[in-house]
């Protein structure tokens, strides 16, 4: 279902957050730059457009909708996205995008929002984050809370008061990080960028699976003073670890009554720590699918026996291990972000083979915040390096009045 909000306020305002545009960029033909393959896919840039008073980025396509959301709101800059799923049999924004501009309207004031009938323009004018305690949010049951966290932990970062928040829904798939993810793993990346520890929480009071969820997590997330810290972070982490893997820890999390949440299923987080503090992850969920939920219990498929989930998970974290990166390759977009960032100085990182999901966030790091990052493959170890100058993003928001 889509929904059409008010007519968007067109009055340019503050979001709070400030960029220094005057950074000294990489230069693009230093021998050692390989850009990102360029794909002409749907969700080119194809301009700008003039709106009353205020000028709109105009963008096309659904892919990385969070994203280019998320860095819209961190680098002030209102957008017009056409063409979403335009061609496609169910036209329009997705239920769990709908959920996550409801998310931002819930974090922000003077956010502005405006879908049309079909669901296939979208406006969005940023606001102030104001962050604040005791908010919630339902995330809905096709996209778990994994989806969501990302973006509103950057977010939170750069708020005018620490936030605290609710979040009700899925907390552990096999198509986003699960909750155990961003616990054991996410928030000790943000700890590396001067995040402060006091505040930063992730607590998860019952647990849900697909189709019905049922679970439920507070998010705790303090504002920096000023900005994030440069980081040189670059570690092989595969040539790192202890030879025979002596400190192996297993932890469970049995969950019973209201807060094993709706659906039967279960799910196994791997973590590897290094003894330079690199965290490499990889998570899975085994429930029943969408639209099983109704079938008689007997015309259920049986689930896949814990005995092979963990061997293949366990061999899906010595991949990761093995790309000899500082972080596994579901964190290289937020570990790009961080970066991009930074104050104005360089930050240096070692990462796997670039995913996809990485490459599309240096393409829109680049759209949005104007930075450019010096990519350096090498093939003696297989690993990635790359360094930029941080845009110089200051938190403003706690600064006004």
């Amino acid at each position: 279902m889509k929904e059409a909000p008010e007519s968007v306020d067109l009055n340019e305002g503050s979001t709070g957050i400030g960029i220094s545009r005057s950074v000294t960029r990489m230069n693009e033909e230093d021998e050692d730059f390989v850009p990102p393959p360029f794909n002409k896919s749907e969700s080119t840039i194809i301009g700008e457009e003039e709106m009353g008073k205020v000028s709109y980025m105009k963008l096309k396509g659904s892919q990385n909708l969070r994203q280019r959301l998320l860095l819209s709101t961190l680098s002030s800059t209102p957008i017009l996205i056409e063409d979403i799923r335009a061609d496609a049999t169910w036209p329009g924004l997705l239920s769990h995008e709908v959920s996550f501009l409801r998310l931002l309207e819930t974090i922000s004031d003077d956010c502005h929002v405006e879908i049309n009938e079909t669901g296939t323009k979208l406006k969005y004018k940023p606001g102030i984050v104001l962050g604040g305690r005791y908010l919630e949010h339902d995330c809905g049951l096709s996209r778990s809370i994994g989806y969501f966290l990302e973006p509103l932990i950057l977010l939170g970062l750069f708020g005018k008061k620490p936030l605290s928040i609710k979040l009700k829904g899925i907390t552990n798939d096999s198509k986003d990080p699960s909750v155990d993810t961003f616990r054991s793993t996410t928030l000790p990346l943000l700890k590396r960028f001067g995040v402060p520890s006091e505040g930063l929480e992730l607590k998860i009071e019952s647990r849900g699976v697909a189709p019905k969820g049922g679970g439920e997590v507070t998010l705790s997330v303090p504002v920096i003073h000023n900005s994030l810290k440069a980081v040189t972070w670059t570690d092989e982490a595969r040539g790192i670890f202890n030879r025979l893997l002596p400190d192996v820890h297993i932890f469970t999390d049995h969950k019973a009554g209201a807060q094993a949440g709706n659906s039967p299923g279960y799910g196994l987080s791997l973590v590897a720590e290094t003894t330079s503090e690199c965290f490499i992850s990889v998570d899975t969920t085994i429930s029943y699918p969408h639209g099983n939920d109704d079938m008689d219990i007997n015309e259920k498929k049986e689930l896949m026996p814990p005995e092979e989930v963990g061997e293949e998970i366990a061999s899906l974290l010595l991949g990761e291990i093995e790309q000899g990166g500082v972080i596994d390759s579901t964190h290289q977009g937020l570990l790009f972000l961080l970066c991009a960032l930074c104050p104005q100085d360089v930050s240096k990182v070692r990462v796997g083979k670039l995913v996809p999901y990485g490459i599309e966030t240096l393409r829109n790091i680049k759209d949005f915040l104007g930075v450019n990052f010096v990519i350096k493959p090498e093939p003696a170890t297989g690993t990635v390096m790359l360094k930029c100058i941080g845009c110089g993003l200051k938190n403003l928001s706690r600064k006004l009045s």
